[in-house]
């Protein structure tokens, strides 16, 4: 069966961010996350079924600080890439908050391909270890919509945060 479409390409522009940190590895990995926890699933499912309104929804899902952020998604691509010969410590992760992809969800769809956005973490050998995430506004200052684009900036200023609490610095590109 072949379906009609119709093509459009968005070139888009981005700057990743690699902050090469003093701290080994299972330090960081584990301080990550702790602050920023795991989705809470059962919780999700929960309140769905109990018919829970937005404003208790997002509340309840979100992560702690100032940064509201949760883990969507992990992969350790450690073991698998030992086997294919580089013995180096990495994880993936994607974050993000709810609240803030529905306010730009509401206005294009599309924006769910870069909310929840990418962290990685690698070991850097000596005890260092480097964080690297696009800047998640980038991708979404290309749909044209302030809306979106200001959300965009919302999450700069979460990833911000949360490299502060983690002790990091805060990159140039998310000072807002």
């Amino acid at each position: 069966m072949t379906y009609r479409a119709t093509e459009r390409l968005h070139p888009i522009d981005g700057t990743r961010i690699e902050l090469e940190a003093e701290v080994p590895f299972a330090t960081l990995r584990a301080a990550f996350e702790a602050e920023v926890p795991e989705l809470d699933t059962d919780l999700l499912r929960s309140l769905l079924g109990s018919g829970a309104d937005w404003s208790t929804l997002t509340r309840s899902l979100a992560g702690p600080g100032s940064h509201r952020l949760v883990r969507f998604w992990s992969g350790d691509p450690t073991a698998v890439m030992r086997a294919g010969g580089v013995d180096l410590p990495s994880v993936g992760y994607l974050i993000g908050d709810y609240a803030t992809a529905a306010r730009m969800f509401r206005h294009d769809a599309g924006t769910a391909l870069y909310t929840p956005f990418r962290v990685e973490l690698h070991a850097a050998g000596e005890g260092r270890t480097v964080l690297s995430a696009d800047q998640p506004s980038a991708p979404l200052r290309n749909f044209g919509n302030n809306k979106i684009t200001q959300a965009g900036y919302e999450l700069d200023r979460m990833l911000g945060d949360l490299l502060e609490d983690l002790g990091l610095p805060r990159p140039s590109v998310l000072r807002l």
